[in-house]
């Protein structure tokens, strides 16, 4: 069976990428609905099921609660304890993904056509009969804890946590999904239950299918898989209040070498600007070794390996965000090249040919995207989670290719903000100390 299911692998990783996609809308009797690309040609069939909330939806006095639960989620269920769980997806050669991040715990099926009523009946135990066995709690808590400590040295998560915890406050977002040594210590399986009862429920379903599946037999796994959860979960939270203030947030950290987070606010993936906003930060700092700033910060003056940045729009919050790391005596060199080119940009925009070659990579990179039953399932649900049209494939990259040189100087001017960038710098900086303004 092992065999038979690397080969179904392989055969899906050889497949040609494409964007041409057939989505169906699917409606089950019971009123769940999905999103379905049928594939019959290979006895396989990826599976994607997202709850919006995640771990934005912890208790204040219980973070990590939600990300927790969701990693225990393998650990047992129904009659079978960690170990045979286990051993039952892997003698029906399916495998199951479970995850946590703050808008989402989200998870990934992918099962043989044979044994699909097996792997469905094996995936509904762990998510309605999980076992929170003791044992378990323990081993995987441990795990956790052996996290927290390892991010709590690292320079990337500790400014990580220094800027998302200025700009979201009070927030869940300025809250790492993992909760602190003490919370996650003190969570007990009474809690882990309630964190379940707050993420699984119908209010926040988003179901995405690829493979060898019909309408009316998804329709039918759905209600069988989900369908007599509860109506509604825990109530979502609001729109995070951001705060990204001008200046430089410097934590000494003993290393010879600063790592710099910045970020300043964003847009919306919904925006009618996104797209613009998309192939300007392509040029600025998101395309690899031909942006300005890899440009500018590396090439030209060697101080740094990379440097990027990137759109980063949230459920309930949107920044845009970018990283440099360099030594301690040239990190504040590198900052003042990187608030240069933002200037640039807001200033002047691109060049014509800087906006031809970044459609020219951002359209035809899109269809790689489409690589196989799993990523193509995982787009349907991101689709159907930020509210794009069924129809958006088609017409994405017609989309990019509307943009024009007054979209981006306008998007430009409106949207980068060099004034009001604020670099988290973690190390010993020369040169930088803490300098914080509200005039951003």
């Amino acid at each position: 069976m092992r065999l038979i299911y690397a080969l179904i692998l392989t055969c899906l990783a050889a497949l040609p990428a494409r964007a041409d996609v057939n989505i169906q809308s699917v409606t089950s009797p019971g009123g769940l609905t999905a999103w379905l690309v049928e594939e019959p040609s290979i006895p396989f069939v990826a599976l994607e099921i997202r709850f919006r909330g995640g771990a934005s939806l912890d208790a204040p006095d219980k973070r990590g609660a939600i990300n927790l639960m969701t990693a225990l989620l393998e650990e047992g269920a129904a009659d079978m304890d960690a170990r045979e769980f286990s051993k039952a997806s892997e003698a029906l050669a399916t495998t199951f993904g479970f995850d946590a991040s703050h808008d989402e715990v989200s998870i990934s099926a992918r099962f043989l056509t044979e044994n699909r009523e097996a792997s469905v009946a094996l995936l509904r135990a762990a998510l309605k009969e999980p076992r929170f066995d003791e044992a378990a709690i323990e081993r995987v808590r441990g795990q956790v804890l052996s996290i927290i400590q390892s991010d709590a040295k690292n320079p990337n998560d500790i400014a990580s946590e220094t800027f998302n915890a200025m700009a979201y406050g009070e927030h869940p977002y300025a809250h790492s999904i993992n909760g602190t040594l003490e919370s996650v210590a003190a969570l007990t399986r009474d809690d882990l239950i309630a964190a379940h009862a707050a993420v699984f429920a119908h209010d926040r379903i988003y179901v995405g299918a690829v493979g060898d599946i019909t309408p009316e037999e998804l329709g039918a796994l759905m209600d069988e898989l989900l369908g007599d959860l509860p109506a509604t979960g825990a109530p979502m939270p609001p729109r995070a209040d951001v705060n990204i203030p001008a200046g430089v947030t410097v934590v000494d950290f003993a290393t010879p070498q600063s790592v710099a987070l910045f970020g300043q606010r964003g847009i919306a993936q919904d925006d009618p600007d996104f797209f613009a906003a998309t192939i300007l930060n392509h040029v600025l700092g998101g395309g690899s070794f031909e942006s300005r700033l890899m440009n500018e910060v590396r090439e030209k003056r060697g101080l740094t390996y990379g440097v990027y940045s990137y759109l980063a729009p949230r459920d309930l919050a949107e920044v845009y965000m970018g990283s440099v790391s360099s030594a301690n005596d040239r990190i504040a060199e590198a900052i003042d090249v990187i608030r240069d080119e933002w200037a640039k940009a807001a200033r002047d925009g691109l060049t014509e040919k800087e906006l031809q070659d970044a459609k020219t990579y951002i359209t035809g990179a899109y269809p790689l995207r489409f690589d196989g039953n799993g990523p193509i399932a995982n787009i349907l649900v991101g689709m159907q989670m930020i509210g794009l049209p069924i129809d958006y494939i088609a017409t994405r990259n017609d989309k990019v290719e509307a943009v024009t040189m007054d979209d981006i100087s306008r998007v430009a001017a409106e949207l980068l903000d060099p004034e009001g960038l604020h670099f988290v710098v973690v190390g010993q900086p020369v040169g930088l100390e803490t300098t914080t303004s509200n005039g951003g």
